[in-house]
C-alpha cells in the first residue's frame, strides 16, 4: 500500500499565527503542543500529524485544502467531520478515521457522500414542514424575497467575484487606509461623473435615489453617517461591478423576475459591505480584536448592524473567518435577516425560540446581551444581541427598531469577546432553545407557544402543567 504523503505546513502556519497576532506560545498552547515543537513545525523540521490537522481544523476552521494535505488526509477529515455529528453517540477519533480510509476508502466516500445527503433531506424536511405550517404549500409558493433569502444560503453567504472586486475596488480608492473614507468615495463618484448631493430636508423617507439621466445621486440626510456612506458605497459598487453583479445574476438559476431584482439589490448590498469593509484587512482585525463590534465599527467607520453582517460572510477558502450565526429580528420577532455558517439553522417561517436572547435585546436598545445556548442536537453557542434604532428623521414616522444577534460555537469562545466570563462547558449553565416551537422536541419548556408539527399531543383532563398538553 502506499504510504501516505508526509504534510509540511511551516509557511502557512507562519502566516496564520501572523494573521491572528499570536505568539508562539499562544498557538502552542491552543495546539496542545510545546513551543518548540511549534518551531519545528514552522521551520518545516516536523511534518503534520493527524491529532495536529485535526487540531488546526478545529481551532483556527481550516480545511486540508488550506493546509496542502493529499487525498488521504482529505478523506480522513472529511470522515471525521461527518462522524461528529451529535446523531451517533460519540465521534470517530483521528487514528480510527486515518484508519478507516487507508482500509477502505471508498466505503469512507460513501459514508461521507451518506451523511451530506442525510443532512440535506433533514433541512428539505424542516422546510417543508414549516411550509405546512405556515400555509405555504409548494416550492413555487414563496416570495421573491424568501427565493433570494435562500439562495444566500445556499451560496454560503459568500459571493468570491463580488468579494474580490471591491476588495480590488477598495484599494484602489482607499489605498493603504482600512477602509475608503467619505472624501475618497467621492473623489471616486467623481472620476465616474457622478453627483452626489442631499437635500436640506429629509424626502418621503427613501434612503438613495439615482437619476441614471442626470448621473445623480441623492441621499437622505435623516439618516446617520454610516448609512448614507453606505448607501453611496452601493452607488458606486453597482457601477464598478455591474458586470460581476450581472454575471452572478444571470447564473443564479431564479426564475422569478422579482427574484433576480431583488438578488441584484442584494449582490449591491454584498458588495458594498465588501467595499467599506476588505475582506483580508476586515479578517485580520477581527482576529485583532477577538471580534470586538465596537472596535471593528470605529475602525472601518460602519454601523453595528453593518460590521455583524460583514463577519458572518467571512467564508473565502484558504482565509475563512470564525464560522458566525447572523440575524436581525423585529419587534414582532419575525427573523428579517439570517444566515449561519454554523450548525444553528433559522426557521424560514414564523418567529425564532423565545428563549434566545434577541428577543430581550429588541426592547433594550443600545445594551449588548450575552447568552450561553445549547440546541436539542446538543451543540452549544454563545450569542451577543443588540437593540438597535434607526432614525425616521420625521416625528411622523416612527423609527425602526429591531435587533441583531451574532454568535458562533463553543469551541470558538476563546475567540469570541462576548464570551468572556461564560463558563461555556460547566453542567447545566447553557440557555436550552430551539429552531422555533413547531420544529423543537423539547417537552418541557416553560414558553412552548404550540406544539411540533409531527407529534401528536395528549390532554389530561385532571392534571395541567405549565401548558394544557403532553406530546410523545
Amino acid at each position: 500500500m502506499e504510504r501516505p504523503q508526509r504534510l509540511f505546513a511551516g509557511k502557512i502556519l507562519r502566516a496564520l499565527r501572523s494573521r491572528r497576532g499570536m505568539r508562539q506560545a499562544e498557538m502552542a498552547e491552543a495546539l496542545g503542543i510545546s513551543v518548540s515543537y511549534l518551531s519545528q513545525l514552522e521551520s518545516d523540521d516536523r511534518p503534520l500529524t493527524a491529532p495536529l490537522i485535526a487540531a488546526l481544523t478545529r481551532r483556527f476552521d481550516l480545511r486540508l485544502d488550506d493546509l496542502g494535505g493529499d487525498s488521504s488526509d482529505k478523506r480522513a477529515e472529511a470522515l471525521r467531520r461527518a462522524a461528529s455529528d451529535p446523531l451517533f453517540a460519540e465521534p470517530l477519533g483521528e487514528d480510527a478515521a486515518a484508519r478507516a480510509v487507508r482500509q477502505q476508502p471508498h466505503l469512507a466516500d460513501r459514508f461521507v457522500a451518506l451523511h451530506a445527503a442525510y443532512r440535506q433531506a433533514g433541512e428539505r424536511l424542516q422546510m417543508l414542514d414549516e411550509a405546512l405550517e405556515s400555509g405555504e404549500t409548494a416550492q413555487s409558493g414563496r416570495l421573491p424575497w424568501e427565493e433570494v433569502r435562500d439562495w444566500f444560503h445556499g451560496a454560503g453567504n459568500y459571493i468570491d467575484t463580488l468579494d474580490r472586486g471591491a476588495e480590488a475596488l477598495a484599494a484602489t480608492i482607499a489605498g493603504d487606509a482600512p477602509s475608503p473614507s467619505e472624501a475618497a468615495l467621492l473623489a471616486f463618484a467623481a472620476t465616474l461623473g457622478l453627483a452626489v448631493d442631499a437635500p436640506q430636508s429629509a424626502g418621503g423617507g427613501g434612503l438613495r435615489h439615482y437619476d441614471a439621466a442626470e448621473r445623480r445621486l441623492t441621499l437622505d440626510p435623516a439618516q446617520p453617517a454610516e448609512t448614507r456612506r453606505f448607501q453611496l458605497a452601493w452607488q458606486l459598487a453597482g457601477i464598478a461591478l455591474a458586470d460581476e453583479i450581472a454575471e452572478v445574476t444571470d447564473h443564479s438559476g431564479l426564475a422569478s423576475p422579482g427574484a433576480r431584482q431583488l438578488l441584484r439589490i442584494g449582490l449591491g448590498n454584498y458588495a458594498a459591505g465588501a467595499l467599506l469593509m476588505p475582506y483580508e484587512r476586515f479578517r485580520t482585525a477581527a482576529l485583532a480584536e477577538r471580534h470586538d463590534i465596537d472596535r471593528l465599527r470605529q475602525r472601518f467607520a460602519v454601523s453595528f448592524e453593518q460590521a455583524c453582517h460583514r463577519l458572518s460572510t467571512l467564508q473565502r477558502d484558504g482565509a475563512r473567518g470564525i464560522p458566525f450565526f447572523f440575524c436581525r429580528v423585529d419587534m414582532a420577532g419575525n427573523i428579517t435577516k439570517r444566515h449561519s455558517a454554523t450548525p444553528l439553522q433559522f426557521a424560514r417561517f414564523g418567529g425564532a425560540c423565545p428563549l434566545w436572547i434577541v428577543h430581550e435585546a429588541v426592547a433594550i436598545p443600545d445594551r449588548i446581551l450575552t447568552q450561553l445556548a445549547e440546541t436539542p442536537d446538543g451543540v452549544r453557542y454563545v450569542s451577543m444581541a443588540k437593540g438597535l434604532v434607526k432614525p425616521s428623521g420625521s416625528y411622523a414616522r416612527p423609527p425602526r427598531r429591531y435587533a441583531v444577534a451574532l454568535g458562533c460555537e463553543a469551541k470558538d469562545a476563546a475567540d469570541f469577546i462576548y464570551a468572556d466570563g461564560l463558563d461555556v462547558t460547566a453542567r447545566g449553565a447553557a440557555m436550552p432553545i430551539g429552531i422555533s416551537c413547531r420544529l423543537c422536541p423539547r417537552e418541557n419548556c416553560d414558553q412552548r407557544a404550540f406544539p411540533p408539527g409531527d407529534r401528536a399531543i395528549v390532554v389530561d383532563p385532571g392534571g395541567r402543567g405549565v401548558v394544557p398538553y403532553r406530546f410523545g
